[in-house]
């Protein structure tokens, strides 16, 4: 592994991608740190701790989780990249229902590029709607928490407050997205996924504080004794071990292509096959669950007639775990119905003279894809589920930290597990193409979803 590691600096363009790439990282990391003017930093810190230990986290612990606690230090980079996850979310469900942009999807790189700068315009406006709506909030503070009158001077509040912050935290959001782009062309991995990945991993030091203070004697008794020790470390690998398995499993469908005669070449004739991933949707599921379950438990629970179902909705009882497993389920069957067409593939095939062995063209072809993802999505989304409700229970009935416990599945880890993987894959493709040997011994090494 080290070899390899030396290895990846002896290419030059390798070097240059992984230290572009590092410098771009580092940029976004002081965005993340730098607060915006007029913000009591320490008294946001103190809500932003007792939000995450009274409801979990919930939206607010997500959105600082992606941000890096950017959100949580009122920072440049408050929003972090989710408005711009928001936006290309909100064009890709539109490419699947309106015809305009689904013919500029078919129109290649020329296509792809009218639909970006869609994305970035929606991006834009994104932000301005939620720096406005931060700053009220900021003003408006959260009187029944810690420090939730001292965020924001009553002689700074107004209206020039509001315009400094929108223009702050867009203006951050705008360069992260800009930095993403530039590590995408210019590094390595994808840029937007590796700030996410790289916000997450910013707080897995203060998670190991926290683990390692579980297992340390306090007034000679620790909280945690060794058989926890063990099984927490037991379900550290085997969770991460699910996680790598889900996100890389696949379907083969074998493909046959007919033999064509044009001349003296012979095109076709080769046996391949089409990979289904189990987990189609990958995180989407768990985003929309997470963003969604939190309304009515706020709603409800300022009802005095409905406090009690609000109660029931917060993060870790057992009704939030039913509705968010629930919630999983539905989202995970709306984006593979939104985003793979069976009838589109299917005609693709028998335009290509491709087909399934066993399986009429056309229509039956299109019947036998859409049953078998109808399956695959099944046991990808039980699987997603189990991983997505585990912090949730070991937070509430086994005494591990909120921080702790999102590193043992959910959100983070699946999105820390596929990136990671793909930009590992990407630096095993530079090694092999220079004649190195990859992360992995030969023969073993990381395969790509379509290889």
């Amino acid at each position: 592994m080290l070899k390899t590691f030396v290895n990846c600096f002896k290419i030059p363009e390798l070097r240059q991608r992984i230290l572009f790439t590092l410098g771009l990282v580092f940029v976004c990391r002081v965005l993340a740190l730098v607060p915006t003017p007029g913000v009591n930093v320490a008294a946001l810190q103190r809500v932003m701790d007792a939000i995450r230990d009274q409801f979990g986290g919930g939206l607010m612990g997500m959105i600082n989780m992606f941000s890096g606690g950017a959100l949580g230090r009122s920072a440049v980079g408050a929003l972090g990249i989710m408005p711009y996850i928001s936006a290309s979310i909100i064009i890709q469900l539109m490419t699947a229902v309106v015809p305009q942009l689904e013919r500029l999807s078919r129109e290649g790189d020329s296509g792809r590029a009218k639909i970006t700068q869609y994305t970035r315009y929606l991006t834009l406006a994104i932000c301005l709607v939620q720096g406005f709506l931060l700053a009220l909030a900021l003003e408006r503070g959260f009187g029944d928490m810690p420090g939730g009158d001292e965020i924001v001077s009553p002689a700074i509040a107004g209206w020039g407050f509001r315009f400094l912050t929108v223009l702050t935290v867009t203006t951050g959001t705008m360069l992260m997205m800009w930095l993403g782009e530039q590590i995408t062309e210019r590094g390595i991995g994808n840029g937007i996924s590796l700030v996410i990945t790289i916000n997450i991993i910013s707080d897995l030091p203060a998670a190991i504080g926290q683990a390692v203070g579980l297992f340390t004697p306090v007034a000679g008794q620790a909280t945690h004794g060794p058989f926890e020790l063990t099984g927490l470390i037991a379900m550290v690998f085997l969770v991460t071990a699910a996680t790598v398995l889900l996100t890389e499993g696949v379907r083969k469908i074998p493909i046959h292509t007919t033999r064509r005669v044009v001349g003296k070449k012979v095109y076709g004739g080769q046996n391949t096959y089409m990979p289904l991933r189990v987990n189609y949707s990958g995180v989407m599921p768990i985003i929309f669950a997470s963003a969604i379950i939190v309304f009515p438990s706020m709603l409800l629970i300022r009802i005095e007639r409905t406090r009690t179902i609000g109660t029931m909705l917060q993060a870790g009882q057992p009704l939030y775990l039913l509705m968010f497993g629930l919630m999983i389920l539905f989202f995970s069957y709306f984006w593979v119905a939104t985003q793979f067409n069976p009838l589109q593939i299917a005609d693709d095939l028998k335009k290509s003279g491709g087909y399934v062995p066993g399986v009429r063209p056309g229509r039956s072809t299109a019947d036998f894809l859409d049953n078998t993802m109808t399956r695959l999505t099944l046991a990808g989304a039980l699987f997603l589920t189990a991983i997505a409700v585990l912090p949730d229970l070991l937070a509430q009935y086994f005494r591990v930290p909120v921080m702790v416990s999102r590193f043992l599945g959910g959100t983070s880890l699946l999105i820390m597990v596929g990136v990671i993987l793909d930009t590992v894959r990407q630096i095993e493709s530079h090694l092999v193409m220079h004649h190195y040997d990859g992360f992995l011994e030969s023969g073993n090494r990381i395969r790509g979803r379509r290889s």
